[in-house]
């Protein structure tokens, strides 16, 4: 560990003890895939089509002045996840080999029928786009802090408008570190978790701002209004990942100094709830227009209890968010070792879909492209041969329009597109897409 690193993370010892606790998740295993180099962390979610206004962005720099956010969306959202690890395989060496990139990979969404990509621009309290409050991110160039040269998010956003897609910003709002090792090297001069150690903890490897401090929640709020500022982007989209823990340790100092009423979890969830909501509103202030969607994981056990993010309550109040996109990463009939077959992809499409939600708040459903011929590990005969088919994901695009959800998100684009082992298949799977999509 670099000696930064270990000088921030003494000064949040001094704050609080800080125990490597695992986090505490129910049976079947967190189904996110968003947000961690391994499958199950990164995506974000969508949102409900809001009435068009005219608050025009300003442009970044780099980006064109005439640009400005697409169209409301009208009809089904059909979104892709390009995540942290599709920009690990992008040329960002000069902005004419990004857009080569770039170009190619919204051509080939578009070609599918999508009208929305969810981009990470904001993976580990870094930036994929000129900021004056995080450091510009280590994708771009290989370390943290140092100048592509270009704007990533400008000359992205360009493009998705001339293809007709929209474009959401997805933003991880808490983690600065991964582990040890991710992002490789030290964090950059002025990095907020630098000049603020008070705001961070440690939860196992990782590095976390602390969801308590209201600092970091204003913070992360200026972060969320300036990108509304400088970019035309049509949304921002966080993912799934909210407290780190569940370990007691984690915020122990802070839940003492609180003083209030509240249990440990219901304390937690508020702290969550506070971001959630200034986020909303900010968003709101800023731009209308503009859509702020969450993709919490698919078992809502897992998000109350072990995230403390009470996404029941986000749907059914309304002033939280303008859509939810559970990650329903499970096959059709996936039973659990205990036998329980909650998760399997019909039961827990259907749970969610009768879920009390505000009208103001669309459901989207994020669906797992990374389990194509792979498969999804349950204790059933199709576990493996349930996503062989050629068509699984088009069938669950089918399942959700029957149980009446609103759209869903592909997770994520490498696994239809760059993907080695199954490249037939994931062809197959979206040329099945293509043809549900143009129905």
């Amino acid at each position: 560990m670099t000696p930064k690193i270990c000088k921030l993370l003494t000064l949040c010892l001094a704050l609080a003890v800080l125990l490597a606790g695992c986090k505490l998740l129910p049976t079947p295993p967190a189904s996110s895939a968003p947000s961690t180099p391994a499958a199950p962390s990164q995506p974000a979610a969508p949102e409900s089509a809001a009435p068009a206004q005219s608050a025009p962005a300003a442009s970044a720099p780099g980006g064109s002045a005439q640009d400005a956010p697409a169209a409301p969306l009208t009809g089904e959202y059909r979104a892709m996840w390009i995540s942290y690890l599709e920009w690990e395989a992008v040329d960002f060496s000069s902005e004419e080999a990004f857009r080569r990139d770039a170009s190619i990979m919204l051509d080939n969404c578009a070609a599918l029928g999508l009208n929305t990509v969810i981009a990470q621009v904001r993976p580990f309290a870094d930036a994929l786009y000129e900021s004056k409050l995080f450091p510009w991110s280590h994708l771009c160039t290989g370390t943290q802090g140092q100048a592509p040269g270009f704007d990533p998010l400008a000359v992205l956003t360009g493009l998705a408008h001339d293809r007709g897609l929209r474009l959401e910003a997805w933003l991880n709002p808490y983690r600065v570190r991964l582990n040890a090792n991710y992002p490789a090297g030290e964090l950059a001069d002025g990095h907020p978790a630098l000049l603020h150690p008070e705001w961070v903890k440690q939860a196992q490897e990782g590095i976390y701002f602390d969801p308590s401090n209201p600092e970091v929640r204003q913070y992360i709020v200026q972060g969320v209004e300036e990108i509304l500022r400088n970019y035309p982007v049509d949304g921002i989209h966080f993912d799934d990942y909210f407290y780190p823990t569940t370990d007691p340790a984690f915020d122990a100092a802070e839940y003492a100094a609180a003083g209030g009423g509240l249990g440990l979890d219901d304390w937690r969830r508020e702290n969550v709830n506070a971001l959630v909501r200034a986020c909303y509103d900010a968003i709101k202030a800023v731009r209308p227009a503009a859509v702020f969607g969450i993709s919490p994981q698919g078992n809502p056990d897992n998000n109350y209890n072990g995230q403390y993010s009470d996404v029941g309550l986000w749907m059914r109040e309304g002033g939280y968010l303008d859509y939810v996109m559970p990650q329903l990463y499970w096959g059709y009939g996936y039973t659990t070792r205990g036998g329980s077959t909650r998760y399997a992809f019909e039961n827990i499409s259907a749970e969610w879909a009768g879920m009390q939600r505000a009208p103001s708040v669309a459901l989207y459903f994020g669906l797992g492209a990374y389990r194509i011929g792979e498969g999804d590990g349950g204790n059933y005969d199709a576990a493996a041969s349930g996503w062989q088919t050629g068509h699984t994901l088009a069938d669950m695009v089918k399942t959700g329009r029957d149980c009446g959800a609103d759209g869903y998100a592909l997770y994520r684009y490498d696994f239809l597109f760059r993907t080695n082992n199954w490249a037939e298949l994931a062809s197959s799977e979206g040329a099945a897409l293509s043809e549900v999509n143009a129905g």
